[in-house]
C-alpha cells in the first residue's frame, strides 16, 4: 500500500508542478498583460484534484489519520483555482489580477500541504 500511496504523491506533485510551472513561465507575459491559462495549467489542476481524492481514500483505507479540515481547505482552494482556469481557458488574455490570484492560491495550497501538520 505504501508504494501505491507514494506513486500517487508523485503524481500529485507532477500536477502541482504543471499548474505552478504554467503560472511561473508566464510572469513576464502577466506584466505585459498578455498572460493566458495554458492547457498544462488546467491539466495540472485536474491531476491535483484526482490524485488528491485518491490519496485521501488510500490513506483512509490504510488506517492512517487524515486531517479532514486541512483536506477541505486544500480542496476549496483547488476548486476555486480549477474553476477560474476552466472558465478562462479559451481567453486570449487573462486579467493580471485573476492570473496572479491563481498563482497565489496555488502557492498557498503548496504551503498548506507542507506546513499544516
Amino acid at each position: 500500500m505504501d508504494v501505491l500511496i507514494h506513486v500517487f504523491v508523485a503524481l500529485h506533485i507532477i500536477g502541482i508542478a504543471s499548474l505552478l510551472g504554467g503560472f511561473l513561465t508566464q510572469l513576464k507575459a502577466m506584466g505585459d498583460g498578455t498572460a493566458r491559462f495554458t492547457p498544462a495549467m488546467l491539466h495540472g489542476a485536474l491531476t491535483m484534484l484526482v490524485t488528491g481524492a485518491v490519496l485521501v481514500g488510500l490513506n483512509q483505507a490504510d488506517d492512517q489519520t487524515v486531517n479532514n479540515v486541512k483536506i477541505g481547505v486544500k480542496l476549496a482552494l483547488l476548486v476555486v483555482i480549477l474553476g477560474l482556469v476552466y472558465v478562462k481557458r479559451d481567453d486570449e488574455k487573462v486579467e493580471k489580477g485573476l492570473f496572479a490570484l491563481v498563482g497565489g492560491l496555488t502557492t498557498v495550497n503548496v504551503f498548506i500541504a507542507v506546513l499544516w501538520t
